[in-house]
């Protein structure tokens, strides 16, 4: 049994080896889309099945090896074939070359490996939407409205997987050109010890701040999703470090989960190293990944300053969240450390030499090595490289395969039609009006990504909804991340809030429970997109005096808002006062700059909290203190 361990070990180390070799090779020698993408996507199938085999828990153990072995064959051969169709398949004409015999088989084989490896990487609820999509795409006909002709089978064999429009499309391109460097510079950058110092960098920052604990999570994990992008790997690097901290600072077990959910949620919109869906974003609009996370820096700060507020308030409001001073003098000390934020430098500093991002990826990793080595305990061994190659390979092996999967979803939507009808019909269901297909694509985000990842529900979002949005005059980039802050937001919302659902464990609180606070806790950011779709300079889509103006006013009434939702400025507010802010905070937040109900809405806010902190006791009902410090009172 020790021997099988080892030659597994060995074989997922060469495997992940492989696929890091290759993807620094084709970096420097380009290779054609239909040679890059399926070599990669094969390497990544290998890995996937390599690391997450058969566990059914019903079938006998050796019946699940042999299907294992079964499936690895499968996936040899499909290489096999492809290798020897390699040219023939490059060179080949969409529709005018045949579809032989055994691209059929092949083809059909390569669906059901990627059905197989998004359900042991993701679950089964992305596997039904694909193949709610598949079935739609061969037996359109038998709809009653909105079918179509369906594809006959070498129709679809040729669409899925012979061309790049199907599964070796854009999706496939966003993980060989963008999401593999990325993880590599993450995966490296944490082995030095670059996470750790973020959250001791958080604690020394606002550890001894009120609610220091709670302004900690939300500090550090904004720090994190720089590198990361992915919610539940920030959960569970920062949540370790900040949920204890929480309890024992008094924060209740449930909010404490909540709020390291609802913090790590935001690394998906943080730059440079934004979630998977902003590098699917700048393939599908054909725009540098640097246009992209620029465009992401304010709505990701406006995220982070709403839940450090919210955070504040509810400190202060229930008196617990602040930290002991020794347990800040305890950290260890950062300034020996600051040279771990070299990497992270000089990632943005050669994006904004506009580098490509994948070069700047690959540099930022490089710089980690040097950097690594000026401080005592964070020196590189031979060993912890090998344990590089291996994390790095499966995580982009496990996020490569179901986004490859999902390239499925775009073909079928995008050659059947599907999108252009599924656009026409919003914009009639919301009444022709942009606030109306506005909440009905926020329903449709929040509904999505309940079950499924980000990526996926961003994909499906942007196929479906977008368009419609760009049809009532949003601008396209505006139109995409209104699509994407929503998804990412589903991350916290139940019943499938993965987010908090990490953090609940490390908690040991109430899943549900704490999916829901969670929840509530995003109102405090819902509001955001809705700014910049009134005025795109918010997504530096304008002069750099527009945008700060703009900026501006975003998180004046970003912060009236949430003192609304949280109902507590220096004392409880009684519910008239809650909701006059709130609507103050609303008006000001989806009105365009500089609008007369914008500068309404800003001055009257600002106006009342003004008067209200001179005059406490001044408002539209009389307030009341509050009558203890246990965190039972209404309000987010």
């Amino acid at each position: 049994m020790d021997a099988v361990l080892r030659t597994l070990r060995d074989v997922r180390l060469w495997a992940g080896l492989a696929l890091v070799v290759f993807q620094y090779w084709i970096l420097i020698h380009p290779q054609p889309p239909l040679v890059a993408r399926p070599v990669h996507l094969v390497l990544a199938l290998l890995i996937v099945f390599l690391w997450n085999p058969l566990d059914t828990g019903k079938l006998p153990k050796w019946l699940e090896r042999v299907l294992d072995a079964v499936i690895l064959i499968g996936v040899v051969g499909f290489a096999i074939y492809y290798w020897l169709s390699m040219t023939r398949i490059d060179e080949r004409i969409e529709n005018v070359s045949p579809v032989f015999p055994q691209d059929v088989i092949f083809g059909i084989v390569l669906v059901f490996l990627l059905l197989e490896g998004v359900r042991r990487t993701t679950g089964w609820i992305l596997v039904w939407v694909i193949l709610a999509f598949l079935l739609y795409g061969a037996l359109g006909f038998l709809l009653p409205y909105g079918g179509f002709r369906g594809f006959e089978l070498k129709e679809y064999v040729e669409i899925l997987v012979l061309t790049t429009s199907g599964v070796l499309g854009v999706t496939t391109e966003t993980s060989v050109s963008f999401v593999f460097y990325f993880i590599a510079f993450g995966v490296v950058y944490a082995a030095i010890g670059g996470g750790r110092l973020f959250i001791d960098l958080a604690i020394r920052l606002v550890g001894r701040a009120t609610g220091g604990s709670q302004k900690v999570a939300v500090v550090g994990s904004s720090l994190m999703g720089t590198i990361t992008g992915s919610a539940v790997a920030n959960v569970a690097a920062v949540g370790v470090f900040t949920i204890p901290l929480m309890r024992q600072s008094g924060v209740p077990a449930d909010r404490a989960a909540a709020t390291e959910a609802i913090a790590s949620t935001g690394g998906q919109l943080m730059p440079p190293v934004m979630g998977v869906a902003a590098f699917v974003m700048a393939e599908l609009l054909g725009i540098p990944y640097a246009q992209i996370a620029l465009a992401g820096v304010i709505p990701a700060v406006a995220y982070y300053v709403a839940l450090y507020i919210l955070c504040d308030l509810n400190a202060r409001k229930t008196g617990t969240g602040t930290l002991p001073a020794v347990a800040v003098d305890n950290v260890e000390p950062v300034l020996p450390r600051l040279h771990l934020l070299l990497p992270p430098v000089a990632l943005i500093a050669a994006l904004m030499m506009n580098y490509s991002a994948q070069t700047a990826a690959m540099y930022a990793t490089i710089a980690c090595f040097p950097v690594a080595f000026i401080g005592r305990a964070e020196r590189v061994t031979f060993g912890r490289v090998l344990e590089m190659v291996r994390d790095a390979g499966r995580q982009a092996s496990e996020i490569a395969v179901p986004i490859a999967a999902i390239g499925i979803i775009i073909a079928v939507a995008i050659q059947s039609n599907l999108a252009l009808k599924f656009s026409a019909g919003l914009i009639s269901f919301g009444g022709g009006t942009l606030a109306g297909s506005l909440i009905l694509i926020i329903i449709g985000c929040i509904i999505m990504g309940m079950g499924l990842p980000t990526v996926a529900a961003y994909i499906i979002g942007a196929v479906l909804y977008a368009p419609a949005l760009q049809k009532l005059g949003v601008p396209q980039l505006s139109a995409h991340f209104f699509v994407m802050y929503y998804c990412v937001l589903s991350m916290v919302t139940p019943p499938v809030a993965l987010a908090a659902y990490a953090a609940a464990g490390l908690a040991k609180s109430s899943p549900w429970t704490s999916g829901w606070i969670a929840f509530q806790m995003s109102f405090v950011a819902f509001l955001i997109p809705f700014a910049f779709v009134a005025d795109p300079a918010l997504l530096f889509q304008a002069p750099i005096l527009q945008v700060i103006v703009a900026s501006i006013g975003l998180i004046v009434p970003t912060a009236v808002w949430a003192i609304g939702l949280t109902g507590w400025f220096r004392i409880n507010l009684g519910w008239p006062d809650r909701i006059f802010l709130m609507l103050c905070g609303l008006v000001a937040i989806v009105a365009p700059t500089l609008s007369p109900f914008w500068l309404i809405g800003n001055c009257v806010g600002l106006a009342f909290l003004a008067i209200k902190w001179r005059f406490p006791w001044f408002g539209l009902q009389p307030s009341r203190k509050l009558a203890g410090g246990n965190g039972e009172t209404a309000g987010v």
